[in-house]
C-alpha cells in the first residue's frame, strides 16, 4: 500500500509521479459497465467535503509539490486504485486523506497510461552564463 505520506516524503515531482505510475493502457476499462457506480461517489457529499479538505492540505499543487499549482480543473487521485467493491462496501479508503493527492488532468492521466509526455515540465530556473562554465 502506498501513502501520502511516503508520497510526500519525495522531493520531486518526477519521483512522485514514478511512485504513483500505475503503467495503465489506453482504453482500459476501470469499471466497465459500472462507470455509473463511481459517479455517484463523486457526486456524494461526503466526496465533496473531503475533496476540499485535500485541495486545502496540498495548496492546489499538482502532486503535492510547491509551487505546481493546479490552474483549472483539480482532480483528486486515489493513491491506491478503487474498486468496484471499495465503493459497494463503502470501504475507508475512498476517503482516506493517507490515499489521496491533488493531480492535473495531464499528471491523472500520465498516472494511469504511463506516458510522461503527459506531464507538464518546467523548465529550469536559468542564471547568467550557465550554458558557459568558463565565465563563472
Amino acid at each position: 500500500m502506498k501513502t501520502y505520506s511516503e508520497l510526500i516524503s519525495l522531493p520531486t515531482f518526477e519521483e512522485r509521479y514514478r511512485y504513483l505510475k500505475l503503467s495503465g493502457q489506453v482504453g482500459d476499462p476501470t469499471f466497465g459497465g459500472h462507470r455509473y457506480i463511481n459517479q455517484v461517489l463523486y457526486h456524494s457529499d461526503e466526496w465533496r467535503r473531503i475533496r476540499t479538505k485535500i485541495i486545502a492540505r496540498d495548496n492546489a499543487n499538482d502532486l503535492g509539490i510547491d509551487d505546481r499549482t493546479i490552474y483549472g480543473v483539480i482532480l483528486i487521485h486515489h493513491i491506491n486504485p478503487i474498486t468496484l467493491e471499495d465503493i459497494r462496501l463503502q470501504r475507508k479508503c475512498l476517503f482516506d486523506p493517507e490515499n489521496l493527492i491533488c493531480v492535473s488532468k495531464g499528471t491523472h492521466n500520465a498516472i494511469h497510461y504511463g506516458d510522461e509526455s503527459l506531464l507538464l515540465i518546467v523548465p529550469p530556473v536559468r542564471a547568467p552564463n550557465d550554458t558557459c562554465p568558463w565565465r563563472q
